[in-house]
């Protein structure tokens, strides 16, 4: 008795101290531990769970067992934009590391259904793919790895012995350092000596943007599938190197939760996966419970998570013949914190992370043969789909093709060139320009699940977006194609599409807008000071051979506008700039066209080098600023200030001519020095949310329509959260009418356009119809869910207004142009607010006349 009120006294005195455990509270016991092995708290200087570890300690430790380990390799799979090392360690018995190339070469054939019948998946070693803390700010399974690298290199027995003879174990210990190591720093500097479990505790509120995101803010738990950022196109290359079996996702939510893993909500599951996917999560479920119960954790499963989102961690496997599993642990999001179910510490979330490592690799040995047979009966399966195959390029940007087939070809999805001119629903592809993906082949299911547009659901809640249909995001032309097309070349290398300087001239140059880096090309003229003009008219311009058709939003660099600049340098920097950017320049010979507006003409309007100011900081949706400022920085090369709202308040903003307010709250924004500022000659852009805050202050005079209330009488109290949530548009496509000739819509050919939507922001018909460029469609739906009500509110009303406030312009957009980097298809309408903004004629205006 004595014994277990001491113990009990040592265990409360840790949680109000320094959170102090000894190993026996995380390790199994009653095995031994190869003394050559440092425990965490031997290299570390302290107890795992004391302290939130730095991710150079991380590195560290990691590398020093793999050095002193022989069931440990390490390699390095990538670098973050802020240059922290992406480890991947490889382990498994010293006789299996002696042999693995040929082990994920064998395990890579059950992939590939012309291989994979002749394999023995009895004595083949399962692929389990360990990864931890994507959101740098959910750190239990960070530091939770330490414990399984140590565990599984040091501990001796015959239960290691059989799961390190029978698996290959791929640990990546935290797939978002950058985020990791600003949320860790925070934590252990305001960690005080006696642990502050208040949730007020300046410590368990992190400043603005915290440790969720990567370098840039986004949410790296969705680019797998579209692949933009240097962590995510690294783990993903690693991915289908192993192609693994099960992919674990350790998470952290809300303090007062509990413990979650899959199967999340089965009617949310994506229709795609196969039904067996489910029950093989139920099994594995079972080893999670047990663990979980021998410790006392509260848990849950098959609630608030689903697996539909083809593009999160969790899900991503699921299309790839793994088993995908979401860990969500309450999180203590400091060293302690008060919650309902009494204070939680820092190493009790961390425990529960590494107690269901564990659970998980007893799983994957007791279940090794069906899933070997699960991923190879996936990829032996074929297509029943209607379509055949799905063809795409064109159009008039090689760029954004370019990208598509990157993005394809990394998840060795197979692309072909079209093998003559195809017409398909009325649209010509042409051979060298158009490409072919087969449903015939083993990534099926997966290019389903990229180009398909679905619009009814099974259930109407969604954890994340309901489309993300790849062509739609890139606004390039395709087509389904129900009988299958001879394929010409299966596409072994994709060259970027290097433009080039088409003549000679002593007059000038233009080149069009289409080219999805024209921006970043005429942002690096005007910053070595070249003046550029824009065409607002077509015209027909002469250049050596020939004349060619020019339109809306043609760029001019002459002579005449630039008689102090050296153009001996010009044509130099031209072949630079079409060879980086896939530009062609064509080299005029006059000024005087045959059709249409000369180059001297006043419909040629002067361009003005941005210079950007956007609001950050409290109140400002990270996520959101941070697509602008990743597409800002590293697509148009433009440098982006960055400035808190209490910061704008009281500085100048004489020195910017754009203004960009991103989702978010505002009502701490000084609106007089706004109004001053715009009345002055600047260029505001709001998105989104946003586009509340300049309506309200009178600087766009556009209306929001108010949603109709529910007027129903009676509902069950139990349908309620279901309800209300079903009612938002949390990510779905739509289509509107987009006018070329407008200046935001320079650049585009077509009149329709797939717009990204996640929000409940529509606005009347404004009764200029001259100021709305972009208008939805009367069927808007393109993919996704959406309510009756919410397309009914959205049907012929505006997604793009831009007015004129005194001698400047108010652009609201209600959609997001820049969705995760991967919406490539609307960043011009964007970058046309940027560099276009000023050149709007005035037509309605805002608050004031000019």
């Amino acid at each position: 008795m004595r014994k277990r009120l001491a113990a009990f006294l040592f265990f409360m005195l840790v949680q109000t101290a320094f959170a102090q455990v000894p190993n026996s509270y995380y390790l199994p016991q009653n095995i031994s531990y190869d003394p050559k092995i440092p425990t965490p708290q031997q290299y570390l200087g302290y107890q795992v769970g004391d302290w939130h570890i730095q991710h150079e300690q991380l590195l560290g430790y990691m590398k020093k067992v793999a050095e002193l380990s022989d069931r440990v390799e390490v390699s390095e799979y990538g670098r973050t934009y802020e240059n922290r090392q992406l480890l991947l360690l490889t382990i498994s018995s010293p006789k299996n590391l002696a042999n693995v190339d040929k082990i994920k070469a064998d395990h890579h054939k059950l992939v590939e259904p012309d291989k994979s019948s002749s394999l023995d998946t009895k004595n083949m070693p399962i692929v389990v793919w360990m990864g931890y803390s994507v959101h740098g700010n959910e750190a239990s399974g960070t530091n939770a790895s330490v414990l399984a690298l140590y565990y599984l290199a040091a501990a001796q027995g015959a239960e290691i012995d059989s799961i390190l003879n029978e698996s290959v174990i791929l640990l990546d210990p935290r797939i978002n350092p950058d985020g990791g190591e600003r949320f860790s720093s925070w934590v252990n500097a305001n960690k005080s000596n006696n642990l502050v479990s208040d949730p007020n505790s300046r410590e368990l509120n992190e400043m603005w943007p915290g440790g969720r995101f990567n370098h840039y803010w986004f949410d790296l738990n969705r680019d797998w599938l579209y692949t933009q950022h240097p962590e995510s196109k690294g783990r993903i290359q690693k991915f289908h190197e192993w192609k693994p079996n099960i992919l674990t996702d350790h998470h952290e939510m809300g303090p007062n939760s509990s413990f979650f893993f899959q199967p999340g909500i089965p009617a949310r599951t994506h229709p795609l996966t196969p039904k067996k996917n489910i029950d093989i999560t139920e099994l594995i479920g079972k080893f999670h419970a047990t663990a979980l119960d021998k410790i006392g954790s509260l848990y849950f499963t098959k609630e608030g998570y689903d697996d539909f989102y083809y593009g999160k961690g969790s899900t991503f496997p699921d299309v790839q013949g793994s088993i995908g599993i979401l860990f969500e642990q309450a999180s203590s999001r400091g060293h302690l914190q008060e919650t309902q179910n009494g204070n939680m510490s820092f190493a009790f979330t961390v425990r529960n992370q590494f107690v269901t490592t564990l659970s998980t690799l007893r799983a994957a040995k007791a279940l090794r043969q069906d899933l070997l047979d699960y991923q190879r009966s996936f990829y032996q399966e074929k297509s029943t789909s209607a379509t055949k195959a799905f063809v795409f390029g064109g159009g008039n940007d090689k760029v954004k093709v370019w990208e598509m087939i990157n993005i394809l070809r990394q998840h060795e999805i197979d692309v072909f060139n079209v093998s003559k001119d195809e017409v398909l629903d009325g649209k010509t592809f042409k051979k060298g320009e158009a490409f072919v993906v087969p449903l015939s082949q083993p990534q099926y299911r997966l290019v389903q699940g990229i180009f398909e547009k679905r619009t009814t659901f099974e259930d109407s809640l969604f954890y994340d977006i309901s489309a993300w249909s790849m062509p739609h995001c890139f606004n390039v032309p395709y087509s389904e194609a129900k009988i299958a097309l001879t394929l010409g070349d299966k596409l072994t290398k994709n060259d970027f599409p290097k433009g080039k300087i088409i003549g000679n001239t002593t007059y000038g140059y233009v080149f069009e807008w289409d080219g999805y880096f024209a921006p970043r090309a005429a942002y690096e003229l005007q910053k070595k000071g070249y003046k550029l003009k824009v065409s607002t008219e077509p015209f027909t311009g002469v250049f050596e051979g020939g004349t060619k058709n020019f339109s809306y939003g043609t760029v001019e660099v002459t002579f005449g506008s630039n008689q102090q600049a050296d153009f001996a340098a010009l044509k130099t920097l031209l072949q630079t700039l079409a060879e980086r950017d896939g530009i062609d320049f064509y080299a005029l010979q006059t000024g005087l066209t045959p059709s249409g507006i000369d180059l001297g003409s006043s419909y040629f309007a002067a361009m003005r080098q941005p210079k950007v100011l956007m609001l950050t900081g409290a109140g400002v949706n990270p996520n959101d600023a941070g697509e602008i400022w990743h597409l800002l920085d590293t697509r148009v090369n433009i440098p982006l200030t960055m400035s808190e709202i209490t910061q704008v308040n009281r500085m100048s903003l004489e020195k910017y001519n754009t203004l960009i307010l991103s989702s978010g709250d505002y009502s701490t924004l000084n609106e007089e020095k706004i109004k001053t500022w715009v009345r002055n000659g600047g260029t505001l852009i709001t998105l989104t949310d946003a586009v509340e805050w300049a309506v309200a202050k009178g600087l766009s005079p556009v209306k929001i329509k108010t949603i109709p209330a529910d007027t129903a009488s009676f509902k069950p109290y139990a349908l309620a959260e279901r309800y209300k949530g079903a009612q938002q548009t949390s990510g779905a496509i739509f289509q509107v009418k987009l006018d070329p000739t407008h200046p935001i819509g320079y650049g585009y050919k077509d009149q329709t356009l797939s717009v990204f939507r996640d929000n409940n922001i529509y606005l009347e018909k404004i009764k200029d119809p001259y100021n709305a460029p972009l208008i939805y469609t009367n069927e808007p739906l393109v993919s996704g869910y959406v309510t009756e009500r919410n397309k009914k509110l959205m049907k012929n009303t505006p997604s793009v207004v831009a007015t004129s406030f005194g001698a400047g312009k108010v652009i609201v957009m209600t959609d997001n142009p820049n969705f995760r980097a991967f919406w490539y298809g609307t960043n011009k309408l964007f970058l046309n607010a940027i560099f276009f903004g000023s050149t709007i004629l005035s037509g309605v205006r805002g608050g004031e006349e000019d």
